[in-house]
């Protein structure tokens, strides 16, 4: 019996990758906005806004710029540039980001860069990497022996699969990361997210998400720390 299993498992996840297209789904320039609800330990109840540009440069190279506004009082801007390679199913990317994050609540700011290496197709996609961050205080003294706070290396990982094949008119997607589109955590600070689409029609497409982030997962003694919900709309150009 359970070798019938393991022969089942094996069948599906075998059709589902040779079923897959060259590519990666229907790239177009995009605009997102999105309103989202959070809650953590350390801000407490608070609302953002998203802002989101997809621009597919050439059929290898795209870029996305993004931007989020919180009543936290944190402000956040990201540059990712994507050379990419087409396979005969799915494709192959490099990923470097570029992500600013002014919390002026608490008068600082980090910068982070990462770069990572990726393969995505219709029902998964897996990105592996490194991001080094530099904390700084806004009000620190240059002429003291005061300095700034600097990550040199830190894992970066993501791990996402799709129910449905990405020329679907709607999907659902699960994923497990330590990094999303306006945060970058340690290896041992994973979030787990879940998403789900809906195109209205050629051009509009309306999401919806939601984030749960614990802590101490990596010491076996996992608490709850934060978690966002988020919906809006896409318009494809």
């Amino acid at each position: 019996m359970k070798k019938s299993y393991f022969i089942l498992l094996f069948a599906v996840c075998a059709n589902m990758l040779w079923a897959g297209n060259p590519g990666f789904g229907d790239r177009r320039y995009s605009l997102t906005v999105m309103g989202e609800y959070a809650y953590n330990e350390a801000w407490q109840h608070h609302g953002n806004l998203d802002v989101q540009a997809l621009m597919p440069i050439n059929p290898h190279f795209e870029m996305e710029a993004k931007m989020q506004l919180s009543t936290a009082n944190v402000y956040t801007g990201v540059v990712q540039l994507r050379p990419k390679f087409e396979l005969p199913v799915g494709e192959m990317f490099v990923e470097t980001d570029v992500m600013y994050r002014a919390i002026a609540r608490n008068q600082m700011g980090d910068i982070t860069a990462a770069l990572g290496i990726g393969y995505r197709m219709d029902y998964v996609s897996v990105t592996v990497g490194l991001f080094g961050r530099v904390l700084d205080n806004w009000n620190r003294d240059i002429h003291s022996n005061e300095t700034f706070v600097v990550e040199p290396f830190n894992l970066l990982y993501r791990v996402e699969v799709f129910c449905r094949p990405q020329s679907n008119p709607w999907n659902l997607s699960f994923c497990i990361s330590n990094v999303d589109d306006y945060q970058m955590e340690r290896m041992w600070q994973p979030l787990f997210m879940v998403g789900a689409h809906y195109d209205v029609d050629e051009h509009w497409r309306w999401l919806i998400g939601a984030e749960c982030k614990p802590t101490g997962m990596f010491h076996l003694d996992a608490t709850f720390y934060g978690a966002n919900v988020r919906t809006g709309f896409t318009y494809k150009f």
